[in-house]
């Protein structure tokens, strides 16, 4: 019978795994799907004359960076050339609001064109309105030649806010170096007032240009320097670095000169006949033995968020790591699409450490936590995503998300995340579930002494997150500029090095908060040992309304809840995420100065 069952298990699993690579192959279809144009949408070698696509993306207020519409939305028109359809190249770029349509404008490799003419737009009183509403509110609009972005703005008022004009000629000036383009810029000219029932023409023209610029460095023109590797970026770093030397050092001291006292006074106790250690006075993180490896309370919850925080460590891991080699900014939509693809495919990490966990606290209902686990985070995400998608589709924004591509995250997330996941978690299951704790847990929970006030688990979780967001919130100031403002986030080496701070102080700050809590003979550090790292998320969310009021003119509902309901899904993940790592630490801390004293 043992057998038969071990074999029924082996063949289950081999049809988990060939299900598993049939819905990664079903996976990559969906993330990457070039459309029948590809060759003209992006970077290509051109021959001369050979038609150069200038594609208009989206248009809106330069104050709300993600209120974006479609760049037809206006009234402009249409140049005379024949249409050519786009869809989207990748499942990132669908999500991010990406939707390239064709200027029709006539342009040609190295071919020079003098300003031309290519439509009229006939200003009746409700396109004014419209030019008038989009000059009013800063309104900007983005193109792409060749992959490469340029940005316009629509129009602008006078001096007294009486009179609008609109910038009718578009002056193109194209860099190529051999059969490349790498170099694009707009100059905006023919300044036209706005006056209703009057007729205006559109106009534009190409200049083409050698450069020097390699294929490679053309993206470099987008970045600033001066901004992201600034002193302050600088010293920043440094100081995080001292602060983590300082903590390591702090907590290596106090820590082991404190347990080596301990220690050495319960040996002395050891010594001791069982009289005299009665009428001594026994205290300290010894005397719950018993209890500390008790399980936690909801267990199914506790094991789902850690699995969930392991997944979510693995992914910023492997991204940073292949931001640093490969330079994602430079495709639309691609550092979105690898983060879903990564995210997919370390679904296993998140059932094998959720999965263990749940395990070794003696849970039975397994294929419960494997579903929770498995659909914590993309519900979270998806759940923000629809109510903000349902202003989105109010506002006829371009961020609203198409029905197909929801389609495909389903897909991804049953057919892809949860057959990965119970595979991650059979494997926990089986690999490390026996639970082999040092201590032998009592059958009756110890009672809970009496303490001072900061010594309670709800004071030590509101303290435990301001040390790790110390280490990192200038960094965040870098990250909301590059996301919300108009920055390209490049230097994913001080990611990474913020990363690794973020890890260590986390750690530290949760075994001193831990060690403190034992010793006070409170037993329930499992959840204090998670909330105390993850209430970093509570400071970086409180700093997010400090940026919005502070350092943006953002205004309006719909960038008001894309801002504060992304800005929740972010504090949420990285709280789980140093959650995580500080309970992590925390566990191995705690198994090892249990392994080390002799208990009876």
């Amino acid at each position: 019978m043992c057998v038969l069952t071990k074999l029924v298990k082996t063949y289950l699993f081999s049809r988990l795994l060939l299900f598993s690579t049939s819905a990664h192959c079903i996976f990559y279809i969906f993330l990457k799907s070039p459309s029948p144009d590809t060759s003209l949408i992006g970077s290509k070698k051109y021959q001369d004359k050979e038609e150069v696509v200038l594609w208009m993306n989206t248009v809106g207020p330069y104050h709300n960076r993600q209120e974006t519409y479609k760049y037809f939305s206006l009234p402009f028109c249409v140049g005379s050339k024949k249409s050519i359809s786009h869809y989207h190249e990748t499942l990132g770029e669908a999500l991010q609001g990406v939707e390239l349509e064709f200027s029709g404008l006539d342009i040609k490799f190295k071919d020079d064109v003098m300003q031309t003419t290519y439509c009229e737009v006939d200003l009746d009183k409700g396109r004014r309105d419209a030019f008038v509403y989009a000059i009013k509110n800063h309104y900007w609009y983005q193109m792409y030649i060749d992959d490469l972005p340029i940005w316009g703005i629509v129009g602008e008022a006078d001096e007294n806010g009486e009179d609008y004009y609109l910038w009718t000629y578009k002056k193109l000036e194209i860099g190529f170096n051999g059969n490349r383009i790498v170099d694009v810029n707009l100059t905006s000219e023919g300044k036209v007032k706005l006056v209703p029932n009057t007729k205006i023409q559109m106009s534009y023209s190409v200049k083409w240009k050698k450069s020097d610029v390699k294929f490679e460095d053309r993206f470099d023109k987008y970045l600033d320097p001066s901004f992201f590797q600034h002193r302050i970026h600088w010293f920043s770093i440094f100081n995080s670095f001292m602060m983590v030397i300082f903590l390591v050092g702090l907590v290596s001291m106090i820590l082991m000169r404190t347990l080596r006292k301990d220690y050495a006074r319960y040996s002395k106790e050891e010594e001791m006949d069982d009289m005299d250690r009665d009428l001594g006075d026994e205290y300290g993180w010894k005397q719950v033995h018993g209890d500390v490896f008790r399980p936690s309370s909801h267990p199914l919850i506790f094991s789902s968020l850690i699995g969930s925080g392991c997944q979510i460590f693995a992914v910023s891991l492997i991204v940073i790591i292949v931001a640093m080699i490969e330079d994602l900014y430079t495709e639309r939509g691609s550092m979105l699409s690898t983060a879903i693809f990564v995210y997919a495919a370390t679904s296993p990490v998140n059932g094998y450490f959720g999965g263990s966990l749940y395990a070794r606290q003696g849970g039975r209902r397994w294929i419960k936590q494997m579903f929770i686990g498995a659909f914590l985070i993309p519900a979270m995400v998806c759940g923000t995503a629809f109510f903000i998608n349902f202003i989105a589709i109010y506002y006829h924004a371009s961020r609203a998300i198409p029905f197909a591509t929801m389609v495909a995250v389903c897909c991804i997330c049953f057919f892809v995340i949860l057959p990965l996941n119970l595979v991650g978690t059979i494997l926990g299951r089986n690999l490390s579930g026996q639970p082999n704790f040092p201590c032998r847990v009592n059958a009756v929970p110890r009672p809970i002494p009496e303490k001072k006030w900061f010594m309670e688990p709800a004071v030590i979780v509101c303290l435990g997150g301001i040390l790790p967001f110390g280490s990192i919130f200038i960094e965040m100031y870098f990250i909301f500029t590059s996301f919300w403002a108009y920055k390209i986030y490049y230097v994913y080496g001080f990611m990474m090095l913020v990363l690794v701070i973020l890890c260590i102080v986390t750690v530290c700050v949760t075994i001193v908060c831990t060690y403190f809590l034992l010793n006070a003979e409170d037993y329930r550090w499992q959840w204090t040992s998670f909330l105390s790292a993850a209430s970093t998320a509570i400071y970086v969310y409180m700093y997010s309304f400090y940026y919005y009021f502070f350092k943006t003119k953002m205004y309006g509902l719909f960038q008001t809840s894309f801002y504060f309901g992304y800005m929740a899904v972010f504090s949420t993940a990285l709280g789980i995420m140093c959650g995580a790592i500080g309970y992590m630490g925390t566990s191995a801390f705690v198994r090892k100065i249990y392994t080390n004293v002799k208990i009876d």
